[in-house]
């Protein structure tokens, strides 16, 4: 604590400070010297490869990733074509750009992923040079070929190439360019000498940037800040030109006494920096140039490797990891020397309170004259949060908690929140898991980027431990990072299926929302079938199961489980799968042995696929349902013969079923047609395809007497349905007399009552009354209303001595013109029901 400020350096009104990170873990033979590195931003891994041109031609270089401490994490010769560049993408994705402009992707353990390329034209140029850059649509990469063309994508994940205008008077690759994100697009800034040029998607223009000195500098090198907002430029007098990233405003220019072109230039700044400033590396020299035109030198004692990060730089050497960075100005105002701040006054409090010392009632007491003691908790939490050494981290918090007892209405969640996320950073930045975020970053990047990463890294108990500790929900949390371990499982290629299984699903027995089937999909994408058919056996959604079994090509597995699952249209799924992937011969015999599966594909049959439905009876040897499907079938056939020979056809199957009934029937349809077709012959009537009922109503209205006899007699229809059809029809034609006729012949099977309705149907009241009187009692009342005879109606309703009848008719009484009527019909009723 005493020596804090001891590595501070003033840069204008501010500080800069190196944090040690780590010392580092590995072991270089020769440093990074003629080496591709590429590190992560927020605490990401290193990749390193010798280059190609620097090993003889038999000798294959070797990949490495690393943790940003040092541990390794894989290694793998590498057998490809020579690679231009490493980079890295925002899922921790490891990129290396080829010559011939193929972009190989791997994991963080080496896995080879997927590859793509940057177009056909760079197989023939070559790449030159290429920048990996990160935006708001996800990673992009940038090229410039040995013909100077520059190709981009502003997202690998969903790959679009945009060949962008040719530069004037460019030969070759240019002498520095950086990638812009302004307004929503991806540009190029790019230098040919002394001259710039932006490139968009359509148009190269020429920009010169406020204030450059001396006119016609060569820029030789520039850098873009971490937000794309700022841009430096160095030329090749030594002068270090900073401005916004539009170009339309300047913000300093420092002559560094350097010509030379350096190897690295990086932006260093922070949110809400006092003094941003550029790093810029030589060999043997770092130096810290800020917009003030001050400037901090650090001698380098050997190579080391730049990254840009949000609040800061980190330098990676071959013995140490160091993170370069603007004190925030929370940690300059508490422990700067002689700070009469709030929060140093406090840190000073606790440490005389910890050595018994009055003092610390002194320092109390002057904080709260100047009402601070809030200012101070707050001011000793957040330094807390940007310390990396946890004994500071320590001392601030206890500094915090010592003047919190002395207030009454501060809330605790700042002082809460910030305990906890540095128990989370310090559990991450610990050299065995090597992530040395900053508290800004970890803000920026959000907890579950954070877990995604430990995931990547395939440290499950450290993400599940955070998660908990965190209280993360489940379904976020726990759940998915176990999902994440169960596919990792299964890829592994040591244990077997049963202990597999086993592991799995003791371990994710209580974890809800996990997808076995997810699982079991990239356990057989790892070549392990049998394995994922297990697992599958856990998953409780059909829905999941079926699709993967289908993809399996195990389809009477899928369709066991769709029928045990209840859910048709997944059965439907697997039958219309199942028949397109079998010969029909097969597919029959298993819906044979699927009842269920079978039902249903009949049903479907039946309503789009006639014929095949036909073949289904004639396999199962099913008469019945065959000589139904010929009946169905028949009235399709436009020809009278050939629905005859159908008719015939189900007539044979209805026999073989045993089923007389439906033969018999069926023998008759086949009658009835030929006689229709021979009256359509003779008469000309249009009866063909019409039923027995509704021919002998056109024979009738035809006044076809005779025929409609002979069908009465040959197909034995009922006395009460002809005699119903027969005086219906005499009524519509009104052939009155006729019918009178017709109800003398001989007795009515059917009484007289419907002769009195056909009658009234059509308004003839006095046809009706002849028919009144020969209706039976028991509809005598009914009669008599139907005609409208209301005195006739009351006669037959008190001889009949009926309540019911009676109070019909009192119904259908006025109760002014017809009130003796109605006061008999009243003594009726009353006599009636003391009986």
């Amino acid at each position: 604590m005493a020596f804090i400020t001891a590595n501070w350096n003033p840069l204008g009104e501010a500080f800069y400070r190196k944090v040690e990170l780590y010392d580092m873990s590995w072991v270089l033979r020769d440093g990074l010297r003629d080496s591709l590195v590429a590190a992560a931003p927020y605490g990401g891994p290193i990749a390193m490869m010798k280059e190609s041109r620097c090993l003889s031609p038999s000798v294959r270089p070797q990949l490495e990733i690393y943790t940003a401490s040092g541990v390794i994490m894989a290694t793998f010769p590498w057998k490809s074509g020579p690679v231009v560049l490493l980079g890295w993408s925002v899922s921790d994705e490891l990129l290396c750009v080829q010559q011939d402009g193929t972009v190989l992707v791997y994991d963080l353990t080496g896995a080879f992923q997927r590859h793509f390329s940057m177009g056909q034209e760079v197989v023939q140029s070559h790449v030159m040079e290429a920048k990996v850059f990160h935006s708001p649509y996800g990673t992009g990469i940038a090229i410039v070929t040995g013909s100077s063309h520059f190709t981009l994508a502003t997202n690998i994940d969903e790959l679009k190439l945009r060949r962008l205008p040719e530069v004037p008077g460019l030969q070759g690759s240019p002498s520095c360019w950086a990638v812009l994100n302004q307004d929503r697009q991806t540009k190029v800034l790019l230098a040919n000498g002394p001259d710039l040029y932006l490139l968009d998607n359509t148009s190269c223009t020429a920009v010169v940037p406020p204030g450059v000195s001396p006119q016609g500098s060569v820029f030789v090198h520039m850098a873009v800040s971490f937000s794309y907002k700022y841009l430096a430029l160095f030329t090749d007098t030594g002068h270090l030109w900073t401005g916004h990233a539009h170009l339309q405003d300047k913000l300093s220019e420092v002559d560094t006494k350097i010509r030379s072109p350096p190897k690295q230039m990086v932006w260093c700044r922070r949110p809400k920096s006092q003094q941003p400033s550029v790093v810029v590396m030589w060999d043997r020299l770092l130096l810290v140039a800020g917009i003030c035109n001050d400037t901090i030198q650090y001698p380098l004692e050997e190579q080391c490797v730049c990254v840009g990060e949000l609040d800061g730089v980190r330098l990676v050497s071959p013995s140490r990891h160091e993170l370069l960075q603007e004190v925030p100005l929370v940690c300059e105002e508490i422990f700067k020397i002689a700070s009469m701040s709030p929060g140093a006054l406090l840190l000073e409090a606790h440490k005389e309170y910890q050595k018994s010392s009055q003092k610390a009632d002194e320092y109390l007491r002057e904080i709260k004259e100047q009402g601070m003691l809030g200012e101070a908790v707050r001011q000793c939490v957040e330094a807390a949060g940007h310390e990396h050494d946890t004994h500071t981290q320590k001392a601030l918090l206890r500094a915090a908690s010592f003047g919190k007892c002395f207030l009454t209405n501060l809330s605790p969640e700042a002082f809460v929140g910030v305990c906890r996320d540095l128990r989370v950073l310090n559990a991450v930045r610990d050299p065995s898991i090597g992530i040395p975020i900053t508290h800004t970053q970890y803000k920026q990047m959000t907890v579950q980027v954070l877990i995604d990463r430990l995931v990547y890294r395939r440290l499950h108990p450290l993400a599940i431990e955070v998660c908990r500790y965190l209280k993360t929900p489940e379904y976020q949390g726990v759940s998915r990072i176990l999902r994440h371990w169960a596919c990792t499982k299964v890829q592994q290629k040591g244990d077997s299926d049963d202990v597999i299984v086993r592991c799995i699903s003791s371990r994710l027995a209580e974890a809800p929302g996990i997808s076995y089937s997810h699982i079991a999909s990239k356990a057989y994408d790892s070549g392990r079938t049998e394995l994922a058919i297990k697992l599958l056996d856990y998953e409780a959604r059909s829905g999941e199961q079926v699709p993967l079994l289908l993809k399996m090509k195990r389809s009477q597995l899928a369709l066991s489980k769709a029928i045990e699952s209840g859910d048709t249209d997944l059965v439907y799924t697997v039958v219309s799968y199942v028949k397109n992937e079998m010969n029909r011969g097969d597919f029959f015999m298993t819906l044979r042995n699927q009842p269920v599966a079978l039902s249903l594909y009949r049903q479907f049959c039946k309503l789009q696929e006639q014929e095949t439905l036909k073949d289904l009876y004639n396999q199962d040897d099913d008469h019945q349902e065959l000589a139904n499907y010929y009946v169905s079938a028949s009235y399709r056939e436009k020809r009278l013969e050939s629905r005859l020979s159908v008719l015939q056809s189900a007539v044979d199957e209805y026999n073989k079923a045993k089923n007389e009934f439906s033969a018999k029937a069926t023998e008759e349809e086949m009658r009835l047609l030929r006689f229709q077709r021979k009256l359509d012959d003779e008469k000309g009537a249009g009866l063909l395809g019409l039923s027995l009922q509704a021919t002998m109503e056109a024979l009738l209205a035809s006044g076809l007497q005779k025929q409609a006899d002979h069908l009465y007699r040959d197909f034995r229809v009922s006395d009460k349905r002809y005699w119903w059809l027969k005086l219906r029809s005499l009524a519509e034609k009104e052939e009155w007399e006729e019918l009178e006729k017709f109800s003398k012949g001989k007795k009515s099977p059917v009484g007289y009552l419907p002769f009195v309705e056909v009658c009234m149907k059509r308004s003839n009241k006095y046809e009706a009354k002849k028919y009144v009187t020969k209706v039976t009692p028991e509809q005598r009342v009914r009669a008599h209303l139907a005609v409208g005879d209301v005195e006739g109606a009351a006669e037959a309703a008190i001889e009949r001595r009926s309540e019911a009848e009676i109070g019909a008719v009192i119904s259908h009484c006025s109760s002014s013109s017809q009130r003796l009527l109605l006061d008999k019909l009243q003594r009726a009723l009353a006599t009636a029901n003391r009986k």
